[in-house]
């Protein structure tokens, strides 16, 4: 992936619902693509459902791991809530993906592949590889119904 401009994507949620492993798979994906990584985590209380977000980031060089405030190119929540709480660091030409949680909800029949079927939608808006972005999902995921996830993964894609 050729790019000059820094990707910044937060990915939010609540304890369990994948926010974590999504950001995992994202950042491998890019690095399967040739850029540059850097990820920080916030864990706050999530074995008790609580707030958890992953800034990711990646480009030609990237320096920080965290975001900068208004910095957000993609908003991907898994919780709405959650989007609510940190929608004001989007930046002025980012985009809040939180409208395809509904989507995700009527296709995605088992919860425990949100996170992987928002990945799908996610993977539209960037420059990675569909072939970049399944073998993330075979690495981070190794063993863990990877088939099942890499076809959720292409319904959220579109393919």
């Amino acid at each position: 992936m050729k790019t000059t401009k820094t990707i910044n994507i937060l990915f939010c949620g609540t304890g369990g619902q994948g926010v974590l492993s999504a950001a995992e798979i994202c950042g491998w994906a890019a690095l399967y693509a040739g850029c540059h990584v850097k990820k920080s985590e916030v864990h706050g209380m999530a074995q008790r459902g609580g707030s958890v977000e992953s800034h990711l980031r990646f480009g030609k060089k990237v320096f920080s791991p965290l975001i900068p405030a208004g910095g957000v190119d993609f908003l991907v929540a898994f919780h709405t809530g959650e989007a609510a709480r940190l929608r004001h660091l989007l930046g002025k030409e980012g985009t809040d993906l939180t409208g395809a949680l509904d989507a995700a909800a009527s296709v995605v029949k088992d919860r425990r592949y949100m996170n992987i079927y928002l990945l799908g939608v996610l993977s539209r808006q960037l420059l990675i590889g569909e072939r970049d972005w399944i073998r993330a999902i075979e690495h981070v995921l190794a063993g863990k119904r990877t088939s099942e996830n890499i076809a959720i993964f292409l319904q959220g894609r579109g393919g």
